[in-house]
């Protein structure tokens, strides 16, 4: 029997890369999983996978910025599995440009997504966490959290992901909801595939170059990340919250 068994789980930006090997994760240690994503398609591809494997999951197409979506989406989740005990806030996007260049539309764009769309996906979870005294939530930071070049909106976003953490941590703790974040270094999927395309670099020879830079001499897979949250997300981390854990490759 898997870790957890009979909770169900919310993952949001769940249709591909590192939202949708977490979603895969949990559903193999037994959570029913809610596959959360802008695109109608793209989650029911996740949640195809999960059935695939003799997993538990549902497919809903959510933009995690809209209150009324969000709201709308969790109720309909609760109502189906009676409850929801596990959040994972993945859903995220790029609008990379030197801070000159960036528009209005660019910052508020990847503000709304990664903080608001944070803010409102804890805000409608803990609503069935509470009285059940029994939660889990991980926000998905970043190493950009700590400064990188031509991401002023995405670094600060990832880094008012810490803050809120945090602060959830603090108040969610009484009633026995762990919050988390993970911070996520290079992680070979479309988004930093489509960063390589952005600065006009081969893919393979970014990761190449950027592998120099790790102690373990390579860059890390959605799976890497995936068991972190699986572990974060279990009774084994219980006395955890509170934490941005860095999942990196080393200091």
């Amino acid at each position: 029997m898997g870790k957890l068994q009979g909770r169900v789980a919310v993952v949001t930006g769940a249709g591909r890369g590192i939202g949708q090997a977490e979603a895969l994760r949990l559903a193999k240690e037994g959570a029913s999983v809610a596959v959360l994503d802008l695109r109608e398609e793209d989650a029911e591809t996740t949640r195809n996978l999960i059935r695939e494997t003799g997993g538990t999951a549902e497919a809903f197409a959510c933009d995690v910025s809209q209150r009324d979506q969000v709201v709308a989406t969790f109720q309909q989740i609760a109502d189906l599995w009676q409850g929801i005990a596990i959040l994972v806030n993945n859903a995220g996007i790029t609008r990379d440009n030197l801070l000159f260049k960036m528009s209005d539309q660019d910052w508020d764009a990847v503000m709304n997504t990664h903080l608001k769309g944070s803010f409102l996906c804890a805000q409608a979870a803990q609503k069935y966490m509470v009285p059940v005294r029994w939660g889990k939530i991980v926000n998905t930071s970043s190493t950009s959290a700590l400064g990188n070049r031509g991401q002023a909106n995405y670094s600060t976003a990832k880094a008012g992901l810490q803050g809120f953490t945090k602060t959830l941590a603090i108040e969610l703790g009484p009633y026995n909801i762990n919050v988390n974040a993970v911070a996520p270094g290079f992680i070979e999927t479309e988004m930093t595939r489509q960063t390589a395309e952005r600065i006009g670099m081969d893919f393979e020879q970014l990761k190449k170059m950027a592998s120099q830079e790790i102690p373990l001499r390579r860059v890390g897979t959605p799976q890497d990340i995936a068991n972190v949250v699986a572990f974060l997300c279990s009774d084994d981390a219980a006395f955890i919250s509170g934490q941005v854990l860095y999942v990196r490759g080393g200091p």
